[in-house]
This record gives structure tokens, C-alpha cells and sequence, in this order.
């Protein structure tokens, strides 16, 4: 593989505690049934334009998820300052792969402000060749829209091209995608349901994206 295209959460760093009290804390704020970490684990992967309705106990109406929406940046921000952490073996994997010449993305449900800033907080601002956030495509994950996009204006060859990501819709993005798909199985909250998508490669540590 000579491209490498990586989910950023529960696959690059490990943010699941700080999505979970984020979002916790902004449906409670709002005076809404306060989802169960479950429940919050299950939709990561998906971004909150999609799972926040899904997640509320009452039909909401635009104008109320859009506060929602905002809320919950609101209390990531505060959450991510101490929350956030780097998987063990993710910095020297990703410097190996640059220092090979392979080429490294990383597509997200997040949106891309926080994302930059995100990866700035870990010390991989200026890692990657090109981030794609949720405000960058015009179709969620699992759309391939965040790949194909990355895969046109580099010049990718699809063939070389591999998605690396700890979610079904992950996986399931490579393969609308046309490129193979390798699951980061240290951070999978839901390892069966990562496998029953059949990824091309299963990962144990991100120090074996080195050898596929």
C-alpha cells in the first residue's frame, strides 16, 4: 500500500471518553434524556447530523439540533483539553510510513476545525498531506464521498489506497470506495461488527500498518 487514509477517532487517538461526557453533558444541558455511553459508543463513527436525532428520546426540531450541534463543540472543547490521547505506536508508525514515501489523509465525521485542532493537540498538525471533515463532503460515511474526493485531487491510485478505521461505516466507506480497508482493532468499541465487514487487513497495533 502506498496510501494510507485513516479515521481519526478511536483510530488515530483515543477520544472516546471525551465524545461520551461531551455529548452526555450537551443533551442534558438542553433538557434532553441524557443518551447512555452505549448508546453514544454505538454512534461513533457517524457524525452528530446523523446520530444526535437518533439518539434523542423526542423528535427535535432543526432549529433545536442545530443548538444541539453547538452545544456539544461547546463541552468537546472543554472535555478535549485533558482527554484526549495518542495511541502507543501511532506517531513512530505514522513517521515510518512518511519516511517510506508512502502518502497519509485522514478522512472524519468530524468536522474539520476541531479536527485540525485536535490533531495540533497531539502533535500531528502538520502530519498529514490533507484532512477531509464532515463539512468537506456533501454524503456522510459510509459514502465514500471523503475518499473519492482525496483520491481525485492527489492523483491517488486507488489499487494502493487502504482506509483504516475502528467502525463498520469505516469499513464500509472503503468498500464504497473501491479501495481496500484495514481495521484498527485497538481502538474498535465494537470488534464483531468490524469483522462482519470482512476489512482487508485486521490490525492488532497500529505498527502493523507497516507491513500490508
Amino acid at each position: 500500500m502506498q496510501n494510507f487514509l485513516f479515521d481519526f477517532d478511536s483510530t488515530v487517538a483515543d477520544t472516546k471518553n471525551v465524545a461520551v461526557t461531551a455529548t452526555q453533558q450537551a443533551f442534558v444541558k438542553q433538557g434532553l434524556t441524557m443518551p447512555s455511553q452505549d448508546a453514544v459508543v454505538s454512534y461513533m463513527g457517524v457524525p452528530i447530523e446523523v446520530s444526535f436525532a437518533k439518539m434523542a428520546d423526542q423528535t427535535l426540531t432543526d432549529a433545536e439540533l442545530e443548538t444541539l450541534y453547538t452545544v456539544f463543540r461547546q463541552q468537546y472543547q472543554l472535555a478535549e483539553a485533558q482527554g484526549i490521547k495518542l495511541f502507543e505506536g501511532m506517531a513512530t508508525t505514522l513517521n515510518e510510513l512518511k519516511q517510506r514515501g508512502s502518502h497519509i489523509f485522514v478522512v472524519s465525521s468530524k468536522h474539520s476545525v476541531p479536527l485540525q485542532r485536535n490533531l495540533d493537540q497531539i502533535g500531528l498538525g502538520s502530519t498529514f498531506e490533507a484532512i477531509s471533515g464532515s463539512d468537506s463532503v456533501a454524503h456522510y460515511k459510509p459514502a465514500p464521498d471523503g475518499i473519492l474526493s482525496l483520491l481525485d485531487r492527489f492523483s491517488l491510485d486507488a489499487s494502493k489506497s487502504v482506509m483504516i478505521g475502528d467502525a463498520k461505516y469505516d469499513m464500509q466507506m472503503g468498500h464504497n470506495a473501491g479501495i481496500a480497508t484495514a481495521a484498527a482493532m485497538w481502538g474498535a468499541a465494537d470488534p464483531a461488527s468490524v469483522k462482519a465487514e470482512k476489512p482487508t487487513y485486521l490490525l492488532s497495533k497500529p505498527k502493523d500498518l507497516l507491513t500490508i
